[in-house]
Formats: structure tokens, C-alpha cells, sequence
């Protein structure tokens, strides 16, 4: 799965063509479409993808003043170009020019390059993203910096994204220790782990509490990472 990888595909609406929008998302794609290159433009201004995909075949058109305009407002973007077979594309500003008929898969091949690289040692569970290496983690508009404790217990959260995990498994698995007997550091910890990953601590959307049992983690693809960077076990009032 890309993490976040925002693409946006301008493309027209044509009875006898097939959107490529279903084949991106299922790729895990975050994949916003517009019907036209004003429309494209006004996006740019307010957010940047990672990816063009101007499918100026279904807008019969060449794309060649798209091109120019994206090239002109976002140089930066990458810009993979649709044609029919029978329009050339010699001459327009595109990183890629591919011509109909391809499958999805040389599409696919064709947007390696310009995307961001996986990164080794990352576990992702719909918006969270946790650097074991590195021990941080994002989501939504919030970066923080983990301990090691807090990165096991995290990991132990996302290796079982929508199960209820009991306290006594949690705290032994983390602490690795048989003793379990007194888990309120785990309620400790999971109040810091609050503060890394949700917007409001004291209201979690992603790790809730499942009272007499234990701990579940709520996960759902959502908007990508924009935020700050923050050192967490500072704090140890622990959340209800």
C-alpha cells in the first residue's frame, strides 16, 4: 500500500471508455478526479499530489494546453499524459506520453518512479504510519517521536487493527512479563500513544477503550499526514 500517495486524474466523461479510477483505488490509491484542466488547476492551488494523470483521451483532446498550465502553476508535479493512438505527443510537456490501448498494470509501471518510495521497517493501519527504525509515527496532522515501550505497544495495536485486545494480554506481550497484576501504566502509556496519533485525546477515534476488557484500535483511510513533531512519555496523565 502506498502511503498516502494522492493522485489527481483529470478525465472526461466518455460512454465508450473506462475510468481508470476503479483500477487505482484498489491499488490503495488516494485518487481525486476532475472532468477538466481549470478544475485541475484550482486543486494544485490548494493541495499538491504526488501525481498527474491527464487522460486527455477521454476529454478528446491532445492535452497540450493542460500540460503547458500544469507545467507553468506546479513544475514540481509529474505528469503522466493519455492518448488516443492516433494523436502524437512529441511535443507535449509530459514525464510520461502513453497511447491507447495499455492495461492497467503498464500504467502502474509507468508511475514507480515518480512516487514516494516504500520505506523499509513501516507498518501502516489506515491513517497511522509507525517507523519501527525510526520510532515515530503520523497520522492525520500529527507526528510524534515514541519511545521504545510506546512502539511495541503501538505495533501490538496495529498488528490487530478492529480487535479488542485484553489488558492482561497487552501489558504481558508489551512488558513481556507473566506478571499482570497491576496494568495502570498500560493506561499510562496508552494516554501517551493518545496524544501522538488523536486529535482529541480525551474523545479517541482511533484507540478506544473497551471498558472491562481492554483496548481496540479504530482504523479507517483518511486524509493524509501535515503536521508537527512532537517527543511523547512527558505527560503522564492518562486519559479516560
Amino acid at each position: 500500500m502506498q502511503e498516502y500517495t494522492h493522485i489527481l486524474l483529470i478525465e472526461g466523461k466518455r460512454p465508450d471508455r473506462n475510468s481508470f479510477l476503479p483500477g487505482l483505488t484498489k491499488k490503495n490509491f488516494s485518487v481525486e478526479t476532475v472532468p477538466s484542466g481549470s478544475a485541475a488547476l484550482e486543486r494544485i492551488r490548494e493541495r499538491l499530489p504526488h501525481l498527474v494523470i491527464l487522460d486527455a483521451a477521454s476529454m478528446r483532446t491532445s492535452g497540450k494546453r493542460i500540460c503547458n498550465a500544469l507545467r507553468e502553476q506546479a513544475p514540481s508535479v509529474p505528469i503522466i499524459l493519455i492518448l488516443d493512438a492516433s494523436t502524437p505527443g512529441n511535443d507535449i510537456p509530459a514525464d510520461v506520453v502513453l497511447h491507447l490501448p495499455f492495461t492497467l498494470q503498464k500504467l502502474l509501471n509507468r508511475m514507480k518512479p515518480f512516487l514516494p518510495q516504500e520505506q523499509k521497517n513501516v507498518l501502516r493501519a489506515g491513517p497511522i504510519s509507525l517507523d519501527l527504525k525510526k520510532r515515530s509515527v503520523r497520522c492525520l496532522n500529527h507526528q510524534a517521536m515514541l519511545t521504545p515501550r510506546l512502539v511495541r505497544l503501538l505495533k501490538e495495536l496495529m498488528d490487530h487493527p478492529g480487535q479488542v485486545i485484553e489488558r492482561e494480554v497487552l501489558f504481558s506481550r508489551v512488558w513481556e512479563t507473566q506478571y499482570t497484576g497491576d496494568t495502570r501504566t498500560l493506561d499510562v502509556h496508552i494516554s501517551w500513544l493518545r496524544q501522538a496519533i488523536e486529535d482529541d485525546p480525551r474523545h479517541p477515534r482511533f484507540i478506544k477503550t473497551i471498558r472491562g476488557l481492554g483496548y481496540r484500535l479504530d482504523v479507517e483511510e483518511t486524509q493524509p499526514f501535515n503536521g508537527r513533531l512532537r517527543s511523547l512519555e512527558s505527560s503522564p496523565t492518562p486519559a479516560p
